[in-house]
């Protein structure tokens, strides 16, 4: 179950925590990986270890904010089966005290670059009647969350994108789905305790953690898990549909 042989797959990000799961388990699976990323060490850090458990990555150095860019790449890769759009940064502020240029950012590169990247895929995917788009949501675009005002304008349209995209592409044999998740265990989120709260690390850590109804963060490998059934033929009568991936954040948090 779960094979994905004979596909392409095309994973933004993937030099990143989610996108570099996404992409080794995608290869794991018997899928021709095209590892799209802006940092390119990053991105052939991650096809040189998908390449030493044999299996197959292409490199493709991308800036997904750029539609230029964006259209070559999906030009050379010659059509994918696959679009995993999880390419994104995240942002800490409210309404008053995000900067313009902060407000922009996030734009471009979590809606602009998801529209980009399905702008490309998709006149390849309805010349094969079949494809599937998996975007990355979060539980931010289902719940309010203090101090993330950008980041949840950014990924509300994310939400909205994938019913579009389902709605208007089901005829072309295109499904569309985006997961939501609660907090993944990342470098950022490393980053973020280091730099917020200097010497008070690993009591912000468990507090971070605590705040997902199971007691912990999510491993980027246990996103990929979910990504891979959405992306698989044994979910091919799932279309439209946000898939949260919270430990019970959204539904048990009260």
């Amino acid at each position: 179950m779960f094979r994905l042989d004979g596909k392409k797959a095309a994973v933004t990000g993937s030099g990143g925590a989610i996108g570099k799961a996404v992409a080794h388990l995608f290869a794991q699976q018997g899928a021709e990986v095209h590892v799209i990323d802006l940092d390119e060490d990053a991105a052939n850090a991650t096809a040189q270890e998908i390449r030493n458990q044999n299996g197959k990555a292409v490199v493709q150095v991308c800036n997904v904010t750029s539609q230029i860019d964006v259209k070559e790449i999906f030009s050379k890769i010659n059509g994918v089966d696959i679009l995993v759009n999880s390419a994104g940064v995240s942002h800490v502020g409210n309404a008053e005290n995000t900067s313009e240029d902060e407000f922009d950012k996030l734009y471009n590169v979590n809606v602009k670059g998801v529209y980009n990247c399905i702008r490309a895929a998709i006149p390849f995917m309805k010349q094969k009647n079949n494809g599937v788009i998996l975007n990355l949501a979060s539980i931010a675009n289902n719940v309010g969350l203090s101090d993330r005002f950008a980041y949840s304008m950014s990924k509300g349209a994310v939400y909205a994108m994938t019913l579009s995209v389902a709605k208007d592409y089901i005829r072309d044999g295109i499904r569309c789905n985006c997961i939501s998740p609660a907090r993944v265990h990342t470098p950022f989120v490393d980053g973020f305790i280091k730099k917020n709260y200097p010497g008070k690390e690993q009591e912000m850590f468990e507090k971070l953690s605590k705040s997902q109804p199971i007691g912990r963060m999510a491993k980027p490998e246990e996103i990929a898990y979910l990504i891979l059934y959405l992306c698989s033929d044994e979910a091919s009568f799932i279309t439209g549909c946000d898939y949260p991936i919270d430990g019970g954040f959204i539904n048990l948090n009260n």
